[in-house]
């Protein structure tokens, strides 16, 4: 510990004194970057309006930060052990605030996704820096209760995004949601200078960066893949990129194995305590993710709330998560995290499988009962598996264990969103078809009467579109009668659709709940 903290403290053998305001810090730190994906999910039915977004668009404007988050992390993390994690954060830091000043001002798909993916990148910088630096400053004693608030974070910034995003969409345009993150950007980077000691291992002399290469291929591709053939189908692009993440990890594990300074020691992975920690934090954050994206979508869509009302909806969840996190830290000491964890995960999964009981009659409380449930399995579930990936590794190599913590944090929230999106899409196109067969689009006048193919894709394709076509319909007096039907039709495809993604989601956590507790060693 005293090895990492240079120049940190008056009395090295003391912890940092200055500890507890260096975790707000990293805790903002954290949180921006967390909410730079939540606010979006509210964000995005202004964007799809203003810059007449195709799915294809949408579907990049959120997974153009996805997919160099996933891919970088585990670089970052090693490059900050290396250069320093005060260094990494603060660069990340200025990165992310770049990406996100260039988002404000885009007007074009293209332009947002660019700004996008550079917050992506700033993310993978910022995300394994705040998790060593939160180590490295505390004392084993305190870390538990350090990492709890730490996942707490996470769980305020799942509502506090689209809270405030709501609050500022009831008056700006949406790029005031991008905008936002830049003075918390750089109050974090200045109160970073101040309160965060400087921090790197002393014994890492060289960077293996022919593993980091094959790390960022086998998982940008993989995440790629994904995302392409879940959304637009497993076609050569996809399948391709599925290939290429095969073999790059293939030969990654293999270079890991001979190399004398590896990236990453595939030995600390492959022990029962780390290795089924972070099984469940993926698992988690796939239920999780794929969760409030269709949650946030059928408040705006079907239950017609304004960005903020939804918003303002969605912070039991964060209330949930920060009680989850505090109980956790009691329960993990006594019991064992193979008991928080486990438990964490089985009361997450309950949260997720109350959303199959969705149906067109109902209201905003079982989704209030979804959410609590999911908040709590979270905030009891995430802390001890972080704790014990951390913990799995030497204070020389806490980057990249941050960095494997936070891949598999943000390879679940990839997964979650293009699996459970899937079948969530799949669902509702099936569901809407036949509505969509007898609506007489063609006697449109204006722009829309050559655009009528165009209009029944866009609400056979999702909610949104759906409800864009219905405000049409509602302007031409001669099928405005037709409005109000498209919008039932829609939010009973789009119940049903989440119903069977939430049975999806909810097994697959269940499963896992099983398999983790098999998994974890009964010391853990």
């Amino acid at each position: 510990m005293t090895s990492i903290l240079t120049r940190s403290t008056a009395d090295p053998t003391r912890p940092y004194p200055r500890r507890w305001a260096g975790l707000a810090v990293l805790c903002l730190s954290l949180l921006i970057v967390v909410m730079a994906n939540t606010a979006l999910i509210v964000a995005a039915p202004s964007m799809l309006r203003e810059l007449r977004l195709t799915s294809t668009d949408m579907q990049w404007v959120i997974d153009g930060y996805t997919v160099p988050y996933a891919a970088l992390m585990l670089l970052a993390g090693v490059l900050g052990d290396r250069y320093g994690r005060r260094r990494a954060l603060l660069a990340g830091l200025a990165v992310f605030a770049a990406g996100a000043v260039f988002g404000s001002l885009a007007g074009t798909a293209t332009e947002v996704i660019v700004a996008r993916i550079t917050m992506g990148v700033g993310a993978a910088v910022i995300m394994p820096a705040t998790l060593s630096l939160l180590v490295a400053m505390f004392p084993a004693s305190e870390r538990p209760r350090a990492i709890a608030a730490w996942a707490a974070t996470s769980g305020l910034a799942i509502a506090l995004g689209p809270l405030l995003a709501g609050w500022l969409l009831e008056q700006h345009a949406w790029g005031s949601t991008f905008l936002i993150n830049v003075p918390i950007a750089a109050f974090a980077a200045v109160a970073a200078l101040a309160l965060v000691p400087p921090s790197r291992a002393e014994h890492l002399t060289r960077i293996d960066w022919a593993g980091g290469a094959l790390s960022v291929a086998a998982v940008g591709a993989l995440v790629f893949g994904i995302i392409e053939g879940f959304h637009f189908g497993w076609n050569a692009t996809s399948l391709g990129s599925v290939a290429v993440a095969a073999l790059a990890g293939a030969a990654f594990v293999a270079w890991e194995l001979r190399h004398p300074q590896p990236l990453l020691d595939l030995g600390r992975v492959t022990d029962r305590s780390v290795g089924g920690a972070c099984l469940s934090v993926l698992l988690l954050f796939l239920a999780s993710f794929g969760a409030i994206y269709f949650v946030a979508q059928h408040f705006q869509f079907v239950f017609g709330y304004s960005p903020l009302d939804t918003g303002l909806r969605l912070l039991p969840l964060a209330g949930a998560v920060s009680i989850g996190s505090a109980v956790s830290g009691r329960l993990a000491p006594r019991l064992g995290a193979r008991v928080a964890i486990g438990a964490g995960t089985a009361v997450a999964a309950a949260g997720v499988l109350a959303l199959a009981l969705v149906d067109d009659g109902s209201g905003y409380g079982l989704f209030l009962v979804s959410l609590v449930l999911l908040g709590l399995g979270i905030g009891l579930a995430a802390p001890p598996a972080t704790d014990l990936v951390m913990s799995g590794f030497p204070e020389s190599d806490l980057g990249a264990a941050g960095g494997l913590n936070d891949t598999a944090v943000e390879l679940g929230g990839s997964l979650g969103i293009a699996v459970l999106g899937s079948v969530l899409a799949t669902t509702y196109q099936r569901e809407i078809s036949g509505f969509l067969t007898g609506l007489p689009l063609a006697t449109l006048d204006g722009p829309m009467a050559a655009q009528a193919d165009a209009a029944v894709a866009a609400a056979g394709d999702s909610v949104g579109g759906a409800a864009i076509v219905a405000e049409e319909l509602a302007k031409n007096p001669f099928v405005s009668s037709y409005a109000q039907p498209l919008l039932d039709a829609s939010a009973s495809a789009f119940s049903q659709a989440i119903t069977s993604a939430s049975l999806v989601g909810g097994l697959a956590l269940a499963v896992g709940a099983v398999v983790v507790v098999a998994v974890l060693p009964r010391r853990g």
